[in-house]
């Protein structure tokens, strides 16, 4: 095994829990299945972009995801239910298992990112959904619209239309009308809640799961690896310019890796990851955190053993 100071810096170890039934490494979260009924997540510092899981991890990443969704997922909780228990650890958190549906249900307000991209090319439509014309780059949509995507747990989401969902038996018309309301709501609270701090909330995805019927909010929401969002102050001066948006979100590192010739296709080479470079990103990932919740960030390194201590003792607490 591979020791280390700090599960935040490295995190390339498997922990073994109490009544562990089954392990997932996803890109950037481990997660522990406990006697099938509970979910233990570790947010890695693993950093994703082009789905491909760059080489070298960025201190306390972990922490600033995990944070920040367990603040919006308790601050969304009298909406739908979610699988949140408890978070031990500042990078950990402890939950129910859920069987998940098998498409993310992406809400965009303004015309960014892919949907930009997909604009730019001369398409009008966005999974199945009309594109009005003669917007720009960043323009706001009339209202925000759905673009759901397949949940792909290796290579890449695809985009699919919510007649293709219902159509092809993903998700039943009820159950998908039900998530369509629940994402809505939830965006719309998170849009009035980075509205409180000077953001704008631009565009975002949220993952939904059920036990027994009852349908639960998952995994993680309105971080900076799931959402977007611009800095209020200036934004329609910077549009009425055609200037690029002041942001907060993940997409400087894709345009870091862009501007050094890679998007994830074949044959392309990772651009090297400088001590530098890596410093620099954590450094954005903090103060995103401190723009987004409001509170100062407060470094937390953690031990394996802390961690599979913390861990094993919440869990416990549950039976």
């Amino acid at each position: 095994m591979y020791l280390c100071a700090s599960v935040n810096q490295f995190h390339i170890y498997m922990l073994q829990l109490p009544n562990q039934t089954a392990f997932y490494k996803g890109k950037v979260r481990d997660v522990y299945t406990i006697a099938d009924k509970y979910l233990a997540m570790v947010v890695s510092d693993r950093i994703s972009a082009f789905d491909v899981v760059l080489p070298r991890p960025i201190p306390f990443k972990g922490q600033v995801l995990n944070q920040i969704a367990a603040q919006y997922l308790k601050a969304t909780e009298d909406i739908i239910p979610n699988w949140m228990i408890s978070t031990p650890l500042p990078n950990a958190t402890i939950g129910v298992k859920c069987e998940t549906y098998p498409v993310e249900m992406v809400i965009r307000a303004y015309l960014t990112g892919h949907a930009w991209r997909t604009y730019k090319s001369g398409k009008r439509e966005l999974c199945g959904v009309p594109l009005p014309e003669g917007m720009k780059e960043n323009d706001k949509f009339p209202e925000p619209i759905l673009t759901p995507t397949t949940k792909a747990h290796e290579g890449h989401d695809e985009d699919i239309s919510r007649d293709e969902i219902i159509a092809q038996g993903l998700v039943s018309k009820e159950e998908y009308e039900q998530l369509e309301k629940y994402t809505r709501a939830i965006f719309k609270r998170g849009t009035e809640m980075a509205a409180e701090r000077g953001l704008i909330l631009v565009d975002t995805k949220y993952e939904f799961g059920k036990i027994d019927g009852k349908i639960y909010l998952i995994d993680e929401i309105h971080t900076p690896d799931s959402s977007r969002y611009f800095y209020s102050e200036g934004f329609e001066e910077r549009q009425a310019k055609g200037e690029p948006q002041k942001q907060l979100s993940k997409e400087f590192v894709r345009e870091w890796l862009m501007e050094n010739g890679f998007q994830g296709k074949e044959g392309q080479q990772i651009p090297e990851m400088t001590d530098e470079v890596i410093n620099n990103i954590s450094d954005r990932y903090i103060e995103l955190y401190e723009h987004v919740t409001g509170n100062k960030f407060v470094k937390e390194p953690v031990s394996e053993e802390e961690m599979t201590a913390k861990l094993s003792e919440a869990l416990a607490a549950l039976n």
